[in-house]
């Protein structure tokens, strides 16, 4: 039997959850730097960060097991028609299924359904499992950062249109 998963909105008890995978997949893939998501406080108060009104995160889970989670969120000096994508990570078990992408198409759907008009991300080169996939579904790259996202470290940007 196959396990279900859902994917649902935040809830006050996955920020634990959520910040132990943010920082172990930063760790796995050799991008946990200052000037990341991994020093970032907030990372350990996202349904608190996520209550802001232009923002959204959703959260997978399997068997009351939280598995990752993606978000979209207003992000200081973005153009207004501008939500910036955040915090895309995932267990390592749960990568390869098609999850990530059904977690992003929500994270789009979201944003078209608030009014934007585009979505921009920051990756690091480092995430090489996660920068393919930003490409299928139609992010380009950008030769600066747009925003003031805070974390200074990112040396890839991509934005979509909707």
């Amino acid at each position: 039997m196959e396990t279900v998963i859902t994917i649902r909105p935040i809830a006050p008890g996955d920020d634990a959850a959520l910040a132990r995978i943010i920082r172990d997949t930063l760790t796995e893939f050799g991008a946990a730097k200052p000037g990341s998501v991994f020093y970032d406080p907030s990372t350990d108060h996202l349904h608190a960060l996520f209550q802001h009104a232009q923002s959204a995160y959703f959260v997978a889970e399997a068997d009351g097991m939280v598995l990752g989670g993606a978000g979209i969120y207003p992000t200081d000096n973005l153009p207004a028609d501008t939500t910036e994508l955040v915090k895309v990570y995932l267990l390592p078990q749960a990568r390869g299924r098609g999850l990530g992408r059904q977690l992003l198409e929500k994270c789009l759907a979201e944003a078209r359904a608030r009014g934007y008009g585009r979505v921009y991300l920051e990756s690091f080169e480092e995430m090489t499992q996660a920068l393919p996939l930003y490409e299928k579904l139609g992010f380009h790259y950008l030769p600066q950062p747009m925003g003031n996202s805070g974390h200074f470290s990112c040396q890839i940007w991509m934005i979509r249109e909707l």
